[in-house]
């Protein structure tokens, strides 16, 4: 008997092979698995995603922007694949790849059509643009069969949106897309020397307290009132970094002019840029920093707590699920740039406001979100699904 066949959808293929890292090839043991995304450039191309994940891939063209000629010619391709495929499930993760795939899907009438939420960026988007985007969310979530949003806070926005009816929804496990690998994101891995050759190698101080950032230098994650707080902390405190970990997006969110040129200017912030390997990084950090406006269930927060480091991060839903104010790290209001100096100079006054130390944290994680844990939960659901 052949095993059921299973398509997993995302914009890019990155979201394939970072995100959802190691998933497909464990639902292959189970599924005739097929990936599909756009086709991307190394090293993220779905090439790549294929030959990491050890299975089939079928490139679709998409955008994040809303094109509605290209969108169309999505649906169609997706429809052809479909009626080829036969699939019993199509999962999808990311808006635009859910929008088409679950329209598509529900087209081709494949029987379970599930889309993973991970994030909402209409939350900051107004006027007629909102008005769009509730649309499409709501159009989304009616084509699929299951939505499963990956923290409870998003369960709580879609209900008091009327996205769709309460029971088409399910938060699995305890939140999270893909967990976290936490035999890889682990502080042991790296030796006193390793973080101090790093932070000679940066030229950050090696007495230094270092506040880190790892994510895309965006304004919708908070990256002008983290700089323009840290610019406030620079004038009275000379034993403290800040180190950014990511690249920009000037043509989709750019940050304000002034954000832009502290960056360049401050002699104590250190920007690296994208990097596939993030751990040396947060191995040589003394507190995660993440002013984010909205997430799903933020993989940053994940990797810096099992890495043992408290954050500061804004109370939106999954960073208040993974952050106990006081025990593992401080939250603050979203946009407050006033409230993040106080919780970041908080850190540098060596105010003893946590009561967890960096094993502690981690053990915090490594029980909940493991990634072998989320991967037997999302197992176990589509099993209950075609079963």
């Amino acid at each position: 008997m052949k095993p059921k066949k299973l398509i997993r959808i995302t914009t890019v293929p990155g979201s394939l092979g970072v995100l959802l890292d190691g998933q497909l090839k464990f639902m292959s043991k189970y599924y005739e698995v097929i990936g599909i995304s756009s086709t991307g450039n190394p090293p993220f191309s779905l090439k790549d995603v294929s030959q990491k994940e050890e299975v089939r891939v079928i490139p679709v063209e998409m955008s994040r922007k809303i094109t509605l000629f290209k969108d169309l010619v999505g649906v169609f391709k997706l429809c052809y694949i479909f009626l080829n495929e036969k699939p019993t499930i199509v999962h999808t993760h990311t808006p635009k790849a859910g929008l088409l795939g679950m329209v598509a899907a529900y087209l081709t009438r494949v029987p379970y059509r599930l889309h993973t939420v991970a994030g909402m960026p209409l939350l900051e988007a107004k006027g007629s643009k909102r008005k769009l985007l509730d649309f499409i969310e709501k159009a989304t979530y009616f084509c699929a069969t299951k939505v499963y949003p990956n923290s409870f806070g998003l369960k709580d926005i879609i209900v008091q949106n009327n996205y769709a009816p309460e029971e088409k929804i399910k938060v699995l496990g305890h939140g999270s897309s893909n967990g976290i690998d936490t035999s890889y994101f682990d502080p042991s891995l790296y030796a006193q020397t390793d973080r101090q050759e790093l932070r000679n190698a940066i030229g950050i101080p090696q007495d230094d307290i270092v506040f880190t950032f790892v994510g895309r230098l965006v304004k919708d994650k908070g990256i002008n009132e983290l700089i323009s707080a840290f610019s406030k902390i620079t004038k009275t405190s000379n034993n403290v970094s800040l180190l950014l970990v990511g690249g920009s997006e000037p043509e989709l969110d750019p940050l304000l002019p002034e954000t832009v040129s502290e960056i360049e200017n401050n002699k104590k912030i250190f920007s690296v840029g994208w990097q596939k390997d993030v751990r040396p990084f947060l191995s040589v950090s003394s507190v995660f920093v993440f002013p984010s406006y909205r997430e799903g269930f933020p993989n940053a927060v994940l990797q810096a707590s099992a890495m043992g480091l408290p954050c500061i991060v804004t109370n939106i839903n999954g960073c208040n699920e993974i952050i106990q104010d006081g025990n593992n790290g401080i939250i603050v209001p979203p946009k407050d740039t006033d409230q993040f100096y106080s919780a970041m100079k908080s850190v540098v006054n060596n105010e003893n406001i946590l009561k967890l130390d960096s094993s502690a944290i981690r053990r915090l994680i490594v029980d909940q979100y493991k990634r072998e844990v989320i991967m037997k939960a999302i197992l176990e659901e589509y099993e209950s699904l075609t079963t």
